[in-house]
């Protein structure tokens, strides 16, 4: 009988990862925290939840870490969709194969749960946050191997440039917030849509890949520029969304810089699908 958002940080009550509450899609309140904090928890920043139905419960994903560095992903459990999330007591991937995972995104394939998320790849021209997908048959633990799904391609998806990671210097090029969005029609593609360039400010946009299978060759058919989010007008920076079927519709959910950039807000727009792709969002 309602909607629920969730969003990275802490809420007003002390919990991890803030919601707000509607029943119309249109009209939102702040509820609680959706996650209460392990006992002597070193990570100061949570962030980027999503929520999967599965076998009678809710299974929330989402990354921990201190400030940008060291993200590991978990999950937490719930018997209803607003919380309250109970945490494994350990995490998905396990840290000491992966030392940056962030962006996790749950998805139903033809019978079969894979979990895309971003990590970072050195093996590459254009090194950085890459986007990648593993098998999610158990929903509490994933294996290290990896499917890689993309690799940034574009200047536009450059974070930053000569920034110092692990123990070298690098054009440091950004893809994440995964979201795979099913076929408008049968015998579409799956489309995967995801955030490139610098979330801090307005290079920050949405494109996507298309795909016949989670596992399968994953398509680049962007350019130079992001095709459906990108800065306009009062919109800064937008990025890392959700589709979903809302009251009207196809519906995508993501975040923007409001225009004196003390907070990213939620907003909410029609997710238009034009036959070979998505129509820009205005």
């Amino acid at each position: 009988g309602q909607w629920v958002a969730f969003g990275t940080g802490f809420a007003a009550d002390g919990r991890a990862i803030p919601t707000l509450v509607s029943s119309d899609g249109v009209r939102w309140t702040e509820g609680p925290g959706a996650v209460k904090p392990m006992l002597g928890d070193p990570a100061t920043e949570y962030w980027a939840p999503e929520v999967a139905h599965r076998d009678g419960k809710w299974f929330m994903y989402y990354s921990v870490g201190r400030g940008d560095q060291g993200h590991a992903m978990r999950v937490a459990v719930a018997d209803r969709p607003e919380g309250p999330y109970v945490q494994a007591p350990y995490p998905v991937i396990d840290p000491g194969t992966c030392p940056f995972a962030i962006d996790a995104s749950p998805f139903l394939h033809e019978g079969r749960w894979y979990l895309f998320y971003a990590r970072d790849l050195l093996d590459t021209a254009r090194p950085g946050t890459s986007l990648v997908v593993v098998p999610l048959d158990d929903p509490y633990r994933v294996s290290a191997d990896f499917h890689v799904v993309a690799r940034a391609g574009h200047d536009w998806q450059i974070f930053q440039r000569n920034r110092s990671m692990y123990d070298a210097t690098y054009d440091w090029h950004t893809l994440e917030g995964p979201n795979c969005v099913a076929p408008a029609r049968p015998g579409g593609p799956l489309r995967l849509l995801y955030s490139g360039g610098n979330w801090t400010n307005d290079t920050y946009g949405v494109d996507w890949f298309e795909g016949d299978h989670p596992l399968g060759e994953w398509r680049d058919t962007g350019g130079e520029r992001p095709r459906l989010l990108s800065t306009a007008g009062s919109l800064v920076g937008p990025g890392h969304c959700a589709a979903f079927d809302g009251p009207d519709g196809r519906t995508l959910a993501y975040h923007a810089w409001d225009p004196a950039r003390t907070a990213r807000r939620m907003h909410l727009a029609p997710l238009v699908d034009s036959g070979d792709g998505f129509a820009r969002i205005a």
